[in-house]
């Protein structure tokens, strides 16, 4: 599993011209899902995910998880997180997850990150054309991959 962490002040996602899900300062999680995914991808990105500490505390120090600030967060699934472009300049989706493996695990990343949050996780719609809006706050943006742990 890969995902896109974003600090934001707020982001919302709309499909076809209506607002499905808005958030307050928290994280916009993009998450694209290979094939060889499992439950634990998805146990250990949601622990680092609600422990990151990315938040300024009162020194202007960024040493406050998402938990401490009551923040919010919106996942959208991105298969194209997994493009290959090697060969030639129009990328490949190959290592992207089918639907038949990847909506189960989305569904379950959101669920225990919603879990583990204490709150509800918004999120867009799995395979959706939709319009991602969002104020990257800093800006703040991390990359995870369950297969390159750093």
């Amino acid at each position: 599993m890969r995902i896109v962490i974003q600090r934001v002040s707020h982001a919302s996602v709309t499909i076809e011209g209506e607002v499905k899900s808005a958030i307050r300062q928290g994280y916009l999680i993009l998450l694209g899902i290979e094939e060889s995914d499992t439950s634990e991808d998805v146990d250990w990105l949601v622990r680092k995910v609600i422990g990151l500490r990315v938040f300024d505390d009162e020194n202007h120090v960024m040493n406050r998880s998402i938990m401490d600030i009551n923040g919010e967060i919106l996942v959208i699934s991105q298969f194209t997180l997994f493009a290959s472009y090697k060969k030639g300049n129009r990328p490949s989706w190959l290592r992207a997850a089918k639907h038949e493996i990847s909506i189960p695990l989305y569904k379950e990343f959101c669920k225990k990150l919603s879990d583990a949050l204490g709150k509800p996780v918004e999120t867009g719609e799995f395979g959706a054309d939709m319009k991602v809006d969002l104020l990257n706050d800093g800006p703040v943006t991390i990359m995870m991959d369950t297969h390159n742990k750093e």
